[in-house]
């Protein structure tokens, strides 16, 4: 039996020995650095632990030498992407654009090209993941960019994100759509357990898929559980259980398109079940800076995972073959990438 043998309903509710098959041919990962760039944001999201208010002693807007550093201690350590994360539209934020001015920048975007720039140079792929961006600015972006990315979460209008102006779904949509139309290898992903129901996940699926179908630009979706983190609004909110990711994982191979890989974290969960499920992907590991979103989850030692792994880029290997990426990138992807364009002699 496979996926398209199980109907929706099924995956949904019926037992789940029916979503176990065999391990996918190949399971791929990419090694990488988290630069938290920023953690000032427009945004305040019910269940948020990252976000800081500019007056907290925890906010920080890093600098150019200290990013530089981070990226060469990247390098030095074997990874191949910078994984550039910022608050959303933090110049939006009373006081941001002072700090921003202090580092000798009057413009946010320009500081990301600055540091993009720096990562190509260092030897890295950059990837960004910077909340909802105009079509001008996704443009300005991606010759600088491996690929980029935005989480939908998810269509519904859900209390943990009331008051928060990027989490509108119309705008997520719009930035997904646009990076589609620009070719620009994207990420996106449902974080599961924030509010919505099933018919809410299949929906956001089902736009995804029709997104793709249109655009061919979605190389993986994260299927990402909710974590509740101390001080947020959902702080006494339960996580989903691993039924709920096997289900969810299930019905994104089931409604996505063949060639768009199902990611699932492997430091929220346990990757067995899901793999059987039809993930593939277990996202960027990183040996040199913890997961800044969810920090008091490690990241696992690749080796102890239990599956074979094949290395892969930033930009996974159907867009290396086709061309989409820059000529400022294409050197290093020239010297990072294989005949098939996963990352050289790294297949384990």
């Amino acid at each position: 039996m496979s996926l398209e043998d199980v109907s929706t309903a099924d995956i949904i509710a019926a037992p789940l020995e029916i979503l176990s098959f065999a391990l996918p041919a190949r399971v791929t990962f990419t090694r990488n650095v988290f630069v938290p760039v920023t953690n000032i944001c427009r945004n305040a999201c019910g269940y948020c632990g990252f976000r800081r208010d500019i007056g907290d002693a925890e906010a920080h807007l890093m600098g150019p030498d200290e990013v530089e550093a981070l990226l060469r201690q990247a390098k030095d350590a074997d990874c191949t992407e910078a994984l550039f994360t910022f608050g959303e539209r933090p110049y939006e934020v009373p006081g941001f654009l002072e700090k921003l001015e202090a580092l000798g920048y009057d413009n946010f975007l320009d500081y990301l090209c600055d540091l993009c720039t720096a990562a190509i140079a260092i030897g890295l792929l950059p990837h960004s993941n910077l909340g909802i961006l105009t079509f001008d600015e996704l443009e300005r972006l991606k010759p600088l960019n491996a690929s980029m990315g935005l989480m939908l979460e998810t269509t519904a209008s859900v209390k943990a994100h009331e008051g928060c102006a990027g989490k509108e779904p119309e705008l997520r949509v719009w930035t997904i759509e646009d990076a589609g139309k620009l070719h620009v290898p994207f990420t996106t992903g449902l974080l599961i357990g924030i509010g919505e129901d099933w018919g809410d996940r299949i929906r956001s699926l089902e736009l995804l898929a029709d997104l793709h179908r249109r655009y061919r630009h979605l190389q993986e979706v994260i299927i990402q559980p909710f974590a509740p983190k101390p001080g947020t609004r959902m702080a006494g909110a339960p996580s989903p259980g691993n039924e709920v990711l096997i289900r969810t994982v299930a019905l994104a191979r089931h409604l996505l398109p063949d060639e768009v890989a199902i990611q699932v974290p492997p430091n929220l969960t346990e990757i067995a079940p899901l793999l059987r499920a039809g993930a593939s992907d277990l996202g960027g590991l990183s040996t040199v800076t913890v997961d800044y979103i969810n920090p008091e989850h490690e990241w696992p030692d690749v080796a102890d995972l239990g599956v074979g792994l094949t290395e892969r880029l930033a930009i996974y290997p159907q867009y290396v073959r086709a061309g989409w990426y820059s000529t400022a990138l294409a050197p290093l992807i020239g010297e990072l990438a294989d005949k098939e364009g996963f990352r050289k002699g790294r297949t384990r």
